[in-house]
């Protein structure tokens, strides 16, 4: 059963959502990890899990109110409103700030991270030795991640709609990036940037009644696309959040040891100090459908100790560090949501 929020409650709520909707945009940044270490995680996982035989019974029954209270809608639609509304606010301001202040975002970014892993370790005190393998496990995991080599561009429906699963992952796992992931998988660029674009222009030419894209098999080609991968990862986010809330349920110590690990191992994806690889056939620089150049992969490197650049980046690390702790020391409260 949802449970009463005031006013406040559903503002800051709203900003969480926010937050997360900027993360999971950011290849190598987890929107995961943000509703973890923002206290939201768990309610959000459960809160899928609601999504099941009985919901739909009492959808299709046209018991709407049993539904959205069932479903733990109120706070459903304040994140994912929260995160829908960042896609045009705060990520383009995080779009900008990364063409032009890129190394000092990674940093603030890699700094979060650390802060992130003291944050959620500091109530973790059951180190036995199954925890300890499993936090090294993950952390294995998620630098081996970090250093795979991408895969070709594929449009296939079905790999589109596995791409959906997958992608979704930066949402229901922390340190997980589905960004990240989908650059791995070679279709980044076709899902969240030209498909993007493609369905944005439909829908403005829609708006203005021009419906002239029903002649374009390209438009048509792209409509599909985007809208199997948003198939894929509605289908992800419930099956994922049901498997998760089973396993929290019966080992929560372990998968939060596994989180914990995960979020360590993102460190590498993170890594300020990284310079662009570009996708290139036949000797050109390949772009986006806005003009922009197709990141394949990252090439990491050591700072420059005796550069200035380097130290300005090491104290925005130090920033990030920060902004977790003030969190923590001005009540960002962790409260679990008790599935009954």
């Amino acid at each position: 059963m949802a449970r009463e929020r005031t006013f406040a409650d559903k503002f800051f709520l709203f900003l969480k959502g926010l937050s997360m909707g900027a993360a999971n945009k950011v290849p190598g940044v987890s929107g995961g990890m943000v509703s973890f270490v923002l206290g939201f995680y768990e309610e959000m996982i459960y809160s899928f899990k609601k999504i099941n035989f009985k919901a739909f019974k009492l959808l299709f029954n046209g018991r709407f109110k049993s539904f959205y209270y069932y479903t733990n809608a109120p706070f459903l639609v304040l994140v994912f409103s929260g995160s829908m509304f960042s896609y045009f606010s705060v990520s383009l301001v995080l779009d900008y700030l990364i063409d032009n202040y890129e190394l000092y975002v990674w940093s603030t970014f890699f700094g979060m991270i650390i802060g992130s892993i003291y944050y959620i370790s500091k109530d973790f005190n059951d180190w036995n030795t199954k925890n300890t393998v499993s936090m090294i496990a993950g952390a294995i995991i998620g630098i081996s991640i970090s250093f795979m080599s991408p895969a070709k561009e594929n449009d296939n429906l079905w790999f589109v709609f596995f791409c959906g699963i997958i992608g979704v992952s930066g949402m229901t796992l922390p340190g997980l990036s589905g960004s990240f992931i989908l650059i791995l998988m070679g279709n980044y660029v076709l899902l969240l940037v030209d498909s993007v674009a493609m369905l944005f222009k439909t829908l403005t030419e829609i708006f203005t009644g021009d419906f002239s894209f029903m002649d374009s098999q390209e438009r048509i080609n792209y409509l599909k696309i985007i809208g199997t991968f948003t198939l894929g990862s509605a289908f992800g986010l419930v099956t994922t959040s049901h498997i998760l809330g089973w396993v929290l349920k019966r080992w929560h110590q372990i998968v939060t040891a596994v989180i914990i690990g995960f979020i360590a191992g993102s460190l590498g994806i993170v890594w300020p100090w990284k310079k662009e690889i570009y996708k290139i056939v036949d000797n050109q620089i390949m772009l986006d459908s806005n003009g922009d150049k197709i990141i394949q992969n990252f090439e990491r490197y050591f700072p420059n100790f005796s550069s200035l650049e380097t130290w300005v980046a090491i104290l925005f690390v130090f920033v990030g560090i920060a902004l977790i702790l003030v969190l923590d020391k001005f009540g960002k409260e962790r409260k679990e949501y008790i599935d009954e």
